[in-house]
C-alpha cells in the first residue's frame, strides 16, 4: 500500500515538473519569437501596401485605422499613403470568405479619386492553376484605373465588367466582391472625411 502511494506521488511530482518546464520553456520562446514576428508581419504589410500605392513619404502601417463596411458587419484596415503630409492614395485591407477553398485576402490601392491603383493578393488557399490564377497580370489588369463607382465590380456571366477566370467563377466572384467591399467602405471614409 505504502508503495503505490509512492508511486502514485512521484507520478504527480514528476508530471507537475514536466508541465512547468514545458509552461517556462513555451514562455520563452514566445518571447524570443514575438518580435520577429511582429516584424514579419509590419514587412509583409508594407510590401503589400507598397505593391499598390506608390510615392509616398510617410508610414502607411503607423498611421493605418480601421473603418466599418456599410453593412455593418465586419470592418477593414485602411492605410493612408501621404506625400509631405498630402493624402495621394489609400490601401484597403480586405477579404472575401466566398472564396471556393475559404478566404481570399486582398490588398486594394486606390488613388483620392477612388480609382483602383493595383491590387495584390495576400492571401488564398484557391485551386492552384484554377483560382490561383487571380495573382496573374493578366487578370489583374482588368481593374488597373478603373474606377469601381462606373465598374461592375461582378462576373460578364452574371452581368457585370469583370472576365471571369475559366473555370474559377467562384473564386472571381470572391475576388470582386472583395473589391467592392474596399471600395464601398473607402467611398463611405472620403464621404465622412475619415481618409484625410
Amino acid at each position: 500500500m505504502a508503495a503505490a502511494k509512492s508511486s502514485f506521488l512521484n507520478l504527480v511530482i514528476t508530471l507537475t515538473i514536466v508541465t512547468l518546464v514545458a509552461s517556462l520553456s513555451l514562455g520563452y520562446v514566445y518571447e524570443w519569437t514575438k518580435e520577429p514576428i511582429a516584424e514579419a508581419q509590419m514587412a509583409k504589410q508594407l510590401k503589400a501596401i507598397e505593391s499598390v500605392v506608390s510615392g509616398y513619404d510617410n508610414n502607411p502601417v503607423l498611421e493605418s485605422y480601421r473603418l466599418p463596411t456599410p453593412d455593418g458587419r465586419d470592418s477593414l484596415e485602411f492605410f493612408p499613403a501621404k506625400k509631405k503630409g498630402e493624402l495621394i492614395g489609400v490601401a484597403v485591407k480586405t477579404k472575401s470568405s466566398k472564396g471556393y477553398s475559404g478566404d481570399i485576402w486582398l490588398m486594394v490601392g486606390f488613388n483620392v479619386n477612388g480609382d483602383i491603383q493595383n491590387i495584390f493578393v495576400i492571401e488564398h488557399k484557391e485551386t492552384p492553376g484554377l483560382g490561383s490564377k487571380m495573382t496573374t497580370p493578366k487578370f489583374l489588369q482588368q481593374f488597373m484605373g478603373r474606377n469601381p463607382a462606373t465598374m461592375k465590380l461582378t462576373v460578364k456571366k452574371d452581368g457585370g465588367d469583370v472576365d471571369a477566370i475559366t473555370g474559377a467563377t467562384i473564386t472571381t466572384r470572391a475576388f470582386s466582391g472583395a473589391v467592392q467591399t474596399a471600395h464601398e467602405t473607402f467611398k463611405k471614409s472620403t464621404v465622412n472625411g475619415a481618409a484625410n
